[in-house]
């Protein structure tokens, strides 16, 4: 299957802890393109540099809290070594990785998390999923050993090395037991779990290497081989392939690579490098070598969707579509490309997997590329609709606000907000902040939240010092994220005319037991006034109402909420069939009536 080109190629134009607040509220008039609240008057341009205490901007979200990092997991801004990583959920407790290994915090207390336990493992990036009582966690690095020592393991061949996927028994969490992982031959750089809706006895882990290839004499199979653009057909390079991982649940110690499929094979002629090349030296549309390499010999992180059979892959050169439907095997559908992206780094479905959104690391996440240099398609999100199995291009967003020089700022991770009948994601850019994004239409996404802090100063007061979000995740109601330096952060998506009150319940109704925000299934809140009040704002947003009619309507479901509250659901349901005679049959009022009728089935 051929690659499809997208996009084009321009020249350049020209109660928190320690806190100063410069910035304010800013409420958009309305639903604009991201791009047209880019203005000169953006609080989040020109903010005062600091690290404790630091300046902020922010827009329709607000910090609820910062946890600094604590020994031994602290360090200097810049120190690789040290940094958090990625997140993941279970119950009542977000799991935060780090390169030293993970950190688990109690946030029953959604305004005052708790660092509850932590667990020294180094080996990068750390990057943590979760699957009932086990926990799996990414390690690239030489330094990373089987038992977790922090002494390292030097050497080109060392026995007591580990690269791959750690698992843990995390049954009791304030003391998580290691079980023997997976050795692979470029570790774990990312990972992602993939569940069978056929086969409940065990759980998959699609992983992406990107390291260097360890040697046979270390682990039996490694194979490396040179990046080239002539055809790759012959010997089992570890290059050119992903990794897929069985983990029985009732016996994880058993889990075992059980395929490396090869997603990249060119069709027609065999090869194994049958996608994108790029090779060193390449430019960049801005003028300077491409970097990271979009060359396609592995996957950056892909994002699963079993209950449509769909996983986005983001590798390197190009995103990929497959179909999951046999995790074992799983098969190309489609795969693009784009001379604006350097590193296709991850990826996120709507919320029904009818659109995809792919990042582009563009720097790799340590260097300034949300200057007023950088244009808004380099380093940005690609957003496509999915129509017959194929990805269709349709536009790019990137953070509006212009950042400094100081400043490490790049597209990273994010999560859905699953309000009804809108697609909505929320995003980290590192330096740049927290964005939050409707891309209901994706030809047109518009920022709707934000949240930002000054450069970091520390401990290089004039030049860059790595920070910033890692990953920005919505999970039961509110917002949390990894900050690199500065630690965990609690946020609240506050109400405004992009967002009503309404829609945030309705999303913060859709209550999960754990959370990886690469592992995707659709989330539904189930009929309540709240998925029918948010209904009846976006119709009232839209104009697809006249106000006397939605001032009816809003009045019968209030009364048939307080009726409702007093156990009165015969009454209740009078009030919302009152509603429904109030509305139309009009396209636009569909989703509302809809609504009604499944809160009427629920109190019935």
């Amino acid at each position: 299957m051929a690659m499809k080109p997208v996009g084009s190629t321009r020249k350049p134009r020209t109660r928190r802890r320690g806190v100063t607040v410069l910035g304010a509220m800013l409420l958009l008039g309305g639903l604009l393109p991201a791009a047209a609240s880019a203005q000169d008057d953006d609080p989040r341009v020109g903010l005062t540099p600091g690290y404790f205490p630091w300046s902020e901007a922010s827009s329709n979200l607000d910090l609820l809290d910062n946890d600094p990092r604590v020994a031994p997991f602290d360090a200097p801004p810049g120190n690789f070594g040290f940094v958090n990583s990625d997140l993941a959920f279970t119950g009542d407790n977000a799991i935060v990785g780090g390169f030293n290994g993970f950190q688990i915090y109690d946030i029953s207390d959604r305004t005052d998390p708790v660092l509850r336990s932590s667990f020294v493992c180094p080996g990068g990036q750390g990057d943590p999923s979760v699957f009932g009582d086990l926990l799996f966690f990414s390690v690239e690095e030489t330094r990373g050993r089987i038992d977790c020592g922090s002494q390292g393991a030097p050497g080109a061949v060392n026995p007591e090395r580990f690269r791959g996927v750690r698992i843990f028994d995390i049954s009791d969490l304030d003391h998580p037991i290691q079980l023997p992982g997976v050795q692979l031959c470029r570790g774990s750089h990312t990972h992602t779990l993939v569940t069978d809706p056929d086969d409940p006895d065990n759980i998959y882990v699609y992983n992406s290497g990107t390291a260097g290839v360890r040697s046979p004499l270390e682990l039996a199979g490694c194979e490396n081989a040179a990046l080239t653009q002539d055809p790759v057909t012959s010997g089992n390079p570890t290059q050119w392939r992903i990794d897929v991982i069985k983990v029985p649940l009732d016996a994880p110690e058993d889990a075992e690579v059980v395929s490396q499929p090869r997603i990249f094979t060119d069709p027609g002629t065999g090869a194994f490098n049958g996608l994108q090349n790029t090779l060193s030296g390449a430019l960049h549309p801005s003028g300077t070598a491409y970097s990271p390499l979009p060359n396609t010999n592995t996957c950056h992180d892909v994002t699963a969707f079993p209950e449509i059979g769909l996983l986005a892959g983001a590798c390197q050169g190009n995103g990929l579509l497959l179909d999951i439907s046999d995790p074992v095997n799983p098969v190309r559908m489609d795969a693009v490309s784009d001379p604006n992206f350097s590193y296709w780094h991850s990826a996120q479905f709507s919320n029904d997997g009818t659109k995809v959104m792919f990042t582009d690391e563009w720097g790799g996440g340590t260097s300034a590329r949300c200057r007023v240099t950088d244009l808004p398609e380099w380093g940005a999100d690609a957003l496509f609709d999915i129509v017959d199995g194929e990805m269709e291009f349709a536009s790019y967003y990137k953070m509006p606000a212009v950042q400094t020089s100081q400043e490490n700022c790049v597209a990273h991770n994010s999560s859905v907000i699953p309000v009804p009948n809108r697609d909505i994601y929320v995003q980290a850019w590192y330096q740049g902040g927290v964005s939050v994004v409707d891309f209901t239409d994706t030809a047109n996404p518009v920022e709707i939240a934000f949240f930002d802090r000054g450069p970091i100063n520390s401990p290089n007061p004039a030049g860059l010092n790595l920070g910033g979000l890692w990953s920005a995740y919505w999970y039961n109601g509110f917002i949390y994220g990894t900050e690199i330096a500065r630690g965990f952060d609690t946020y609240e998506l506050l109400a405004s005319e992009l967002l009503t009150a309404n829609e945030i319940e309705a999303a913060s109704e859709v209550q999960l037991d754990q959370f990886n925000s690469q592992l995707m299934s659709e989330l539904v809140a189930a009929p309540s006034f709240a998925v029918v009040l948010a209904n009846l704002d976006q119709v009232v947003r839209a104009a697809d109402i006249d106000a006397n009619t939605a001032a009816r309507v809003r009045q019968a479901v209030d009364q048939a909420e307080k009726q409702a509250d007093k156990g009165n659901n015969r009454s209740a349901v009078a009030q919302l069939n009152h509603a429904v005679r109030q509305v139309d049959d009009s396209a636009g009022q569909a989703t509302l009536e809809q609504a009604l009728l499944e809160l009427i089935d629920t109190l019935s």
